[in-house]
């Protein structure tokens, strides 16, 4: 086994940029999620909606999509941006 011996100064500064670049990890992934193309019946099932308030929602162009031949795909953050337009606050 090897060891390499560097100053602690070194060291921490390069935990610091590996916590840096972890931070920027988390981020991209969360962009990269929110970017993603998500099946109909995935999206239908996140809503917890049956198929006709689905087909309904979409001719009526509620929540945005796009269709190749039969396949419909949603972005995952139209998706959540309808569900924040319809949240309501719990009374209290």
């Amino acid at each position: 086994m090897n060891f390499v011996v560097i100053e602690e100064q070194q060291f921490n500064q390069l935990l610091i940029e590996v916590a840096e670049i972890k931070e920027l990890l988390k981020i991209k992934n969360e962009v990269d999620l929110k970017e993603q193309w998500i099946p109909s019946e995935s999206a239908r099932n996140i809503l917890g909606v049956c198929r006709k308030t689905w087909q309904d929602y979409r001719d009526k162009k509620i929540i945005p999509f796009s269709q190749f031949g039969r396949k419909i795909y949603i972005k995952r953050v139209d998706l959540e941006a309808f569900m924040e337009r319809n949240y309501s606050e719990p009374s209290v």
